[in-house]
């Protein structure tokens, strides 16, 4: 099975308030799937700093955040959990970019209205807390851009830079 991303998906014919979310899902999916082709062992072991995450680490919080942005735009509650499973880079990556094909999928096409029904729930035992969808965009979507771009320069102080063919503006990346 060939992972999502490889390419980004044609755009959307229209600039509908989903269409929107989707196309940044969307241009976020590709920027981690090349930030993550072929990273080695030592790229993901990689600590720019003592107290800072190294590269597993951080993919491993975008993963957290690829299933919140997920289970919100399925409607569901995001429930904290203390701690993540062990994944390998492999299942971690395919899963991840998974999530965002999937959430990407969900709010495609979608109008204002149905866009503003989401609500970003938070469940930590008996407790709950609710954001407005315009949280996801500049919470968890872009934290999750922020982070990819994190990984690029780590992999790039690592000695293993990003393919320089990858081009984000048009989606596409030169063979």
């Amino acid at each position: 099975m060939e992972l999502p991303y490889k390419e980004i998906p044609d755009y959307p014919s229209n600039y509908a308030s989903g269409n929107v979310v989707s196309r940044m899902i969307d241009g976020l999916g590709f920027r981690y799937y090349w930030a993550t082709e072929g990273l080695t062992e030592k790229d993901l072991l990689y600590q720019p700093s003592e107290g800072g995450r190294t590269a597993m680490q951080t993919l491993t919080h975008i993963f957290s955040l690829s299933q919140s942005i997920l289970m919100t735009n399925k409607g569901e509650h995001i429930i904290r959990a203390d701690d993540i499973t062990d994944y390998s880079f492999d299942e971690l990556r395919k899963m991840t970019l998974s999530n965002l094909k999937q959430a990407s999928d969900l709010v495609l096409g979608k109008d204002i209205d149905a866009l503003q029904e989401l609500i970003i729930v938070f469940r930590q035992g008996e407790n709950t807390s609710e954001f407005p969808y315009w949280n996801m965009i500049n919470g968890m979507i872009t934290d999750c851009i922020h982070h990819t771009g994190q990984v690029v320069l780590m992999r790039r102080a690592s000695g293993n830079p990003q393919n320089p063919n990858v081009n984000v503006f048009l989606g596409k990346t030169k063979e």
